[in-house]
């Protein structure tokens, strides 16, 4: 088995009368790529801001890269190599591209040039070469939401967290993403995805955690967690149960 890069253990959050995340508990094994599924309200963003650092647990402890970082601000977490996207992606609107991918490579690259030529490195990685000059409020949503992926990965991250990035593409859309994601992975990115876009993941998932009402219910192989009564009950329902799970990971 591989070393596991983060342990979420036993992790909950109440706000006033609310248990928003109730003792959830996952590891994600470093060079993989794992997805947290479930329904709207499940707790998986906020389960995503406790990781990342923008909220404290109530209870519960977080271990990325062998040490504790329960409560630790982003910053200094994008600095130990764990970054998050946002699923409203958020551009500097006036900037180009160029430059609102350098604000992400300044956490490594102090000087200037060499963030802007990281920032075109990345652009390129991710389809946006040719748009390098463009303002950030120019581009379509698909483009956008490379774009936030860009920007985290100009950090050069060791675990990348991903919400919902690919929310709002068209099928094709989606399909021209997931070569981009998996080599993203082959680059020595680990990856932790939050997503709804079942497509996306059983075709990327290492391991998929399934997280209703603020539990964890169900974790495994995605072709294992799609065919759980459990999930298919609380999450998935019969149609996508059959059309996943019977066939396996649709090509």
């Amino acid at each position: 088995m591989a070393d596991s890069l983060l342990k979420v253990d036993q992790v909950s959050q109440r706000f006033g009368g609310l248990l928003a995340v109730n003792a959830a508990s996952f590891e994600v094994e470093a060079d993989s790529i794992t997805a947290l599924i479930g329904p709207n309200g499940a707790g998986k963003t906020t389960l995503f801001a406790i990781i990342a650092g923008f909220q404290n647990p109530s209870e519960g402890r977080i271990t990325f890269a062998a040490e504790e970082i329960t409560g630790i601000e982003p910053h200094l977490l994008a600095r130990r190599g764990l970054v998050r996207t946002f699923q409203i992606v958020q551009p500097f609107a006036t900037l180009t591209v160029r430059d609102n991918i350098a604000v992400g490579a300044h956490l490594r690259h102090p000087d200037r040039r060499a963030a802007l030529d990281k920032a075109e490195i990345i652009a390129r990685q991710l389809g946006l070469g040719q748009l390098l000059d463009r303002p950030a409020e120019s581009l379509t949503v698909s483009a956008r939401k490379r774009l936030e992926l860009a920007r985290a990965l100009a950090a050069e991250p060791r675990l990348l967290l991903l919400d919902e990035v690919m929310a709002g593409l068209n099928p094709s859309e989606v399909r021209d993403l997931l070569p981009v994601i998996r080599d993203i992975r082959e680059g020595g990115t680990t990856i932790l995805l939050i997503e709804h876009v079942m497509q996306a993941v059983m075709n990327l998932s290492d391991r998929v955690h399934v997280l209703a009402e603020g539990k964890i219910i169900a974790s495994g192989r995605p072709e294992d967690v799609v065919d759980n009564e459990e999930v298919i009950e609380a999450y998935l329902g019969e149609g996508a149960a059959r059309q996943y799970g019977t066939s396996g990971r649709p090509s």
